[in-house]
């Protein structure tokens, strides 16, 4: 039996196993510095994920200081009161703990992955960080050539990176979410101490922050000892967080751009909303499914007929966040089948008469029940990785929404109809909202 039959089959038991699985008892509660705590009891294994989120990212940057974010993020594992630069995580890999960190365009966040009996390491050493971090100068002047060597690998001297930020830069037209999270490598160059401890003081509050613990824990034992570290950490004032908002109908924008490019690609996008600025619920779940239709996997439309039905492509799909603090991108990208002379025009055309198809046809009921068991079946398989559900409770909190969005997800999706995928293309992917990008290789030196 085909998988995507098998989970077909499965769909009328997927939903409970989904209700069942993602209805982990949750304790929520603010502490009088005004630091949200969150605690998700999972006992399935003797574990436990602590995460510290705070509510500044790329995206709260003003122009001519991008990056400062990310280089902060850097600069957290560079020395506190009590800890020397490196301190931290050398103790923690001692334990047997793994630790990262990460900086978006909505959100900064540090996390931990240790033994249930190590968990006060954790809280001890995010807690001083939150409020006591020393911020060298002389590791800050180290740690900016890294954040510039980083900004090279990952954009300046890669293509597929570059084409990617200028295309965002782009399809942005009235929010800071066209402005890189690494941030332009002039302001890189130009930043300072003295900005990112301006930055620090200002948004790395308690206020600001949402603290998530999941994993093999129980609140009466975890809540003494949050109040333990977190407790004395003073309130400060928490900034106003602000939703980028984009608008309706910016007009249709198109660039071409010459790179050092292996393969010409293109990248088409769609101003839509997200389920933070949307104002019918139903509209972002429906463009979460319209995206699984199109892309979401081997049976697939996007596949089946561009890439082995008409063999325009060698690749192509489709990304979109519905879980972004203002407004959203519905994204296609591909490769032309350059083997059969196929060029870039001639995929977007391709395209364009998928999206033209959904508009005029709703997908079957079976089709739409394949996809809704896919996405489904994510949702529950997600639930087995304690960090899976961390992040995601610690994402919805940051963004402005309610972390019971988790256990409500399955049933807002399996509420979609046919005919809601097809009005939200006729909505939204439309010439009004849209961006395209040719991305071409450079054209080849003469030959002498």
């Amino acid at each position: 039996m085909q998988p995507l039959r098998y989970l077909l089959l499965l769909l009328p038991l997927l939903a409970p196993l989904a209700h069942a699985e993602a209805r982990q008892p949750t304790h929520s509660y603010t502490l009088d510095n005004g630091l949200q705590v969150i605690i998700r009891e999972d006992h399935r294994a003797p574990v436990v994920v602590s995460q510290v989120w705070y509510k500044v990212g790329g995206v709260d940057e003003p122009p001519g200081q991008t990056g400062l974010s990310h280089a902060l993020e850097h600069m957290m594992f560079k020395g506190s009161k009590h800890l020397e630069p490196g301190q931290a995580s050398h103790l923690l890999s001692s334990l047997g703990a793994s630790e990262n960190a990460m900086t978006s365009r909505d959100y900064t966040a540090y996390y931990q992955m240790l033994s249930r009996d190590q968990l006060p390491v954790a809280l001890e050493m995010e807690a001083e960080r939150m409020h006591l971090l020393t911020l060298p100068e002389d590791e800050f002047v180290k740690e900016i050539e890294v954040i510039k060597e980083e900004r090279r690998m990952r954009v300046d001297d890669n293509p597929n990176g570059l084409a990617y930020e200028r295309f965002l830069a782009q399809a942005y037209t009235a929010n800071p979410y066209g402005q890189p999270v690494i941030g332009w490598m002039h302001d890189i160059e130009r930043m300072g101490i003295e900005d990112l401890r301006a930055w620090y003081q200002q948004h790395y509050v308690p206020g600001n922050a949402v603290l998530v613990i999941v994993g093999d824990v129980y609140p009466e034992t975890v809540k003494p000892l949050v109040e333990r570290y977190f407790g004395a950490v003073p309130a400060g004032d928490a900034p106003q967080v602000r939703k980028p908002l984009e608008l309706p109908a910016p007009g249709e924008r198109s660039m071409t751009l010459h790179l050092d490019l292996q393969l010409p690609t293109l990248l088409m996008g769609f101003n839509v909303p997200s389920l933070n600025t949307v104002s019918e619920a139903w509209e972002v779940h429906a463009l979460r499914l319209l995206g699984a239709v199109l892309d979401g996997g081997y049976s697939a439309r996007l596949p089946s007929h561009l890439e082995r039905g008409d063999a325009v492509a060698t690749s192509v799909g489709t990304s979109y966040d519905a879980f972004t603090r203002g407004d959203s991108l519905f994204i296609f990208s591909g490769i032309p089948n350059e083997a059969r002379n196929i060029d870039l025009p001639q995929l977007e055309e391709a395209i364009w008469k998928e999206i033209d198809e959904l508009k005029q046809n709703p997908p079957s009921a079976d089709e739409l029940s394949r996809v809704q068991a896919q996405v489904v079946a994510g949702l529950v398989y997600a639930q087995d990785s304690f960090m899976a559900q961390a992040n995601r409770i610690g994402e919805l909190e940051v963004v402005g929404l309610p972390w019971e969005l988790v256990d409500e997800d399955t049933a807002a999706l399996q509420a979609i109809t046919p005919e809601q995928i097809s009005e939200v293309a006729r909505k939204y992917l439309t010439r009004e909202r849209y961006t395209r990008s040719y991305n071409l290789p450079l054209a080849e030196e003469a030959q002498p």
